[in-house]
């Protein structure tokens, strides 16, 4: 890929990098939604300078010395220069204080091993000990079968979290990307109090030609798409990326709104 043009997945469509980015990173043909790494989502969606990042220095270990995984690490950790495949800590969006943890999808898919596990339940416990709603943009493809059973239980260790938090009356936002599927699907991504999806995002739990091939029948069109989820009432609402930061700045201010008539401090 050239350092000043990129090529629409899509549509085909050259674009100047450096328009791209005041795009948002988004085709102005087709309205294809580039995949963003996790510091890029948070150059976009936070209040500059406001980000405060936790646990960095997490890393993953080979528990079932799976064949070629610590070699597949290492290349991730050195493509990304970050040491697992979701970043999180504290910023302010809108001027409203929130923990956020965004997943990068060129970390191994940002599939989720134990780390990533830890890392998003520890941002819930943060949330959860200064009071504070929670954000989780996801782009996840699933369970890290390097990590087996290991990995699994990260479904059952987040939305217990996640369950801390609602006991609470804390919220969390969650905002689904292309692709958010597997274990993460089937875990914290679906237990938002609001579910974001960007336009075209790929939502779903086995993918559609697996789906297909195990019911022996043709899938509506669109399935697993953002815009069939929100008419089948999976997900609250479809937001451009444009757009996303204004929209979470809004949800938080309603959160503070509330608490105040509730008389929380």
């Amino acid at each position: 890929m050239s350092k000043l043009f990129i090529k629409c997945p899509k549509c085909q469509t050259t674009h100047f990098v450096s328009f791209l980015k005041r795009a948002y990173y988004v085709c102005s043909k087709c309205s294809y939604h580039f995949r963003l790494d996790a510091p890029t989502r948070v150059k976009i969606l936070c209040d500059k300078g406001s980000f405060r990042e936790f646990d960095a220095n997490l890393k993953s270990l080979d528990p079932l010395m799976f064949p070629k995984y610590k070699e597949k690490l290492e290349t991730a950790v050195k493509k990304t220069k970050q040491n697992e495949a979701v970043i999180t800590g504290f910023c302010k969006i809108g001027g409203s204080g929130t923990t956020i943890g965004v997943m990068d999808p060129r970390f191994i898919m940002a599939s989720m091993g134990s780390v990533v596990g830890e890392k998003i339940t520890r941002q819930l416990e943060y949330s959860l000990n200064e009071n504070i709603p929670a954000i989780i943009v996801v782009s996840s493809g699933g369970a890290r079968m390097q990590e087996g059973i290991f990995s699994l239980m990260q479904m059952a260790k987040t939305s217990a979290a996640v369950k801390r938090l609602n006991d609470a009356g804390l919220p969390l936002f969650t905002v689904l990307t292309d692709p958010t599927t597997g274990g993460v699907t089937a875990s914290f991504a679906m237990l938002g109090d609001i579910i974001i999806a960007e336009p075209d995002a790929l939502i779903g739990f086995a993918g559609p030609r697996v789906i297909q091939q195990t019911i022996g029948q043709k899938l509506p069109k669109g399935f697993q798409k953002s815009e069939f989820l929100l008419e089948h009432g999976m997900v609250d609402m479809i937001v451009e990326r444009k757009d996303l930061k204004t929209v979470l700045a809004k949800l938080l201010k309603l959160h503070k709104q509330d608490e105040g008539r509730r008389g929380v401090k």
